[in-house]
């Protein structure tokens, strides 16, 4: 049996401009009518500034750790869009031809912000699943390497100018979010994590995506319980993406779970975060005062590429 791993500290960021879904809408930036998505649970959704990278966002998220973002012994840092991971810009790039404004990297100067030592490790082409991709791969690090006894996870997207902020059917919010996960005990225990990647739906429309969706989100969540001699019965809280009220509703009947016990309060106000869904709405649910002790939560996300993943949390003992 491994050893037990940890999770917690958790922060997160959003872009720094509310907007309603009228505003998006007159600002040409859905595919949909706003009703459409106002009848998918979405009110208001977060966007950055035209000067704000995506940098900015993870270092907002990660201040809010506080101290405990120093005490780390490595960074895994994971985009959905690879130009996130990036601080310098193909403009300059083609102006000096030279692929060092291609590589200067988000996770690097973190590194040097925080004035720490920590090897550093870019994740991305995992779409909105790079979070839980993050938190798997530095459980592994802590496992495996004695080295890493903590972890910093972070995940940072924004959208780039023109870009519409609609995607399946839902309505996208810049933002990034922060936690660690190491080897002495914390808020969560993580109990197992899965991903499955279907490659074959690379390029596949939203009427595919979404056709996909609930079927593959519900098995990855009953395949991640079971790795740790689990079932749905067992499980206290979905700590779920931020997709629409509805689809929660259909997996909920899927899974012959609880409608009521899916942690879906942020849904109107900051809309679906990119791969930060799961802290967001796990920091609001501990805000709440829960899960409480011993409860298990599941953490599941689907994203373009195709992947699917999810983490099984326990909640520790006080």
């Amino acid at each position: 049996m491994n050893a037990p791993v940890y999770v917690g500290a958790f922060g997160h960021a959003l872009g720094d401009r509310h907007r309603s879904l009228a505003e998006a809408g007159r600002d040409g930036l859905l595919v949909s009518p706003p009703e459409a998505l106002a009848a998918g649970g979405f009110e208001r959704h977060h966007v950055c500034s035209d000067s704000m990278h995506a940098y900015e966002l993870a270092r907002r998220a990660v201040m809010a750790l506080g101290p405990e973002s120093r005490r780390v012994d490595a960074i895994v840092y994971a985009t959905c869009i690879p130009e996130n991971a990036n601080l310098g810009s193909r403009e300059a790039f083609s102006v000096s031809g030279d692929v060092r404004d291609l590589m200067q990297f988000a996770a690097s100067r973190l590194q040097a912000d925080l004035g720490i030592e920590a090897p550093v490790f870019g994740l991305d082409q995992q779409a909105c699943t790079g979070m839980l991709g993050a938190i798997r791969l530095a459980r592994s690090l802590v496992l495996t390497e004695p080295e890493f006894g903590r972890v910093l996870c972070v995940t940072a997207d924004r959208f780039p100018s023109g870009a519409r902020y609609e995607q399946s059917y839902n309505l996208i919010s810049d933002g990034a979010a922060a936690c660690i996960v190491g080897d002495r005990p914390d808020v969560f225990r993580i109990l197992s994590c899965h991903q499955v990647t279907n490659g074959g739906l690379v390029g596949a429309d939203d009427d595919e995506t979404v056709g996909s969706y609930f079927a593959m989100t519900a098995e990855t969540i009953r395949v991640c319980l079971e790795k740790a001699s689990l079932s749905v019965a067992d499980l206290d809280w979905i700590v779920p993406q931020n997709t629409q009220r509805d689809a929660w509703r259909v997996l909920a009947s899927l899974l012959d779970f609880p409608f009521e016990r899916i942690a879906l309060e942020t849904l109107g106000d900051v809309g679906h975060v990119i791969s930060a869904d799961n802290i967001v709405n796990l920091r609001h649910l501990l805000a709440r005062g829960q899960p409480t002790p011993g409860q298990r939560v599941v953490l599941p996300m689907a994203g373009y590429g195709s992947n699917w993943q999810c983490l099984a949390l326990a909640r520790s003992q006080s």
